[in-house]
């Protein structure tokens, strides 16, 4: 595939899972804040357009694996990956960051308010993702060390993934400071499509072993 197609798919990739939650944030009428926490907003936005954006980078996606290698892509969906959950690993601690420069409630104390306020359906659903992602990134991590065919792993991988997504988008939509209705929708559009194009390629699964097996 020639240099220029790769560069046609890259550029509006770019703009839907870069450009526009950036947009909406610059847009969007929020209460600035100081830098410090405004780039810590930014930087979990980001993230989390990525992570939805990782739905995308598979198999299931004709439109990328015309363009590149799959070996290709798969590199970038663990580089991706592994990035993104080392942000959201700590995002707990990081949104309490700014408490270091404040006066009032100390970082420790804004931490555990966060963590045992089960009363917020929010926090009890981000912390639900926050395991489901701890999980998940061990297992992709040690894949090659669990008792499990490979096939066994990618149903598991892939339904701890909607798992995943489905908690933290609701949980970001529940919480987040930046995400009014404009992107909101983006996220659930973004959440959705990747999640059938997950279940389509899950589904075609079974098929192409069979064929496999009477060829």
């Amino acid at each position: 595939m020639n240099k220029n197609s790769k560069i046609d798919y890259l550029i509006p990739a770019t703009g839907i899972f870069i450009g526009l939650p950036l947009l909406f944030w610059a847009l969007g009428d929020f209460p600035r804040r100081t830098v410090l926490k405004e780039s810590i907003s930014i930087l979990f936005i980001l993230s989390f357009s990525l992570m939805l954006g990782q739905f995308f980078l598979g198999r299931g996606n004709r439109s990328i694996v015309k363009r590149f290698k799959m070996g290709t892509v798969l590199r970038y969906h663990k580089v991706i990956a592994y990035s993104i959950v080392g942000v959201f690993l700590v995002h707990p601690f990081l949104i309490v960051v700014p408490r270091y420069f404040e006066s009032g409630v100390t970082p420790m104390e804004a931490f555990i308010t966060i963590i045992t306020t089960f009363d917020s359906l929010g926090v009890v659903l981000g912390l639900i993702a926050w395991t489901l992602m701890l999980l998940l990134g061990i297992t992709s991590f040690i894949r090659k060390r669990l008792p499990l065919k490979y096939i066994t792993w990618r149903y598991f991988h892939g339904i701890f993934s909607i798992l995943f997504i489905s908690f933290a988008t609701f949980h970001v939509i529940d919480l987040g400071r930046h995400t009014n209705l404009a992107m909101s929708v983006y996220m659930i559009i973004l959440a959705v499509s990747g999640v059938v194009l997950l279940l389509i390629t899950y589904s075609k699964v079974p098929d192409k072993l069979e064929r496999r097996a009477n060829d």
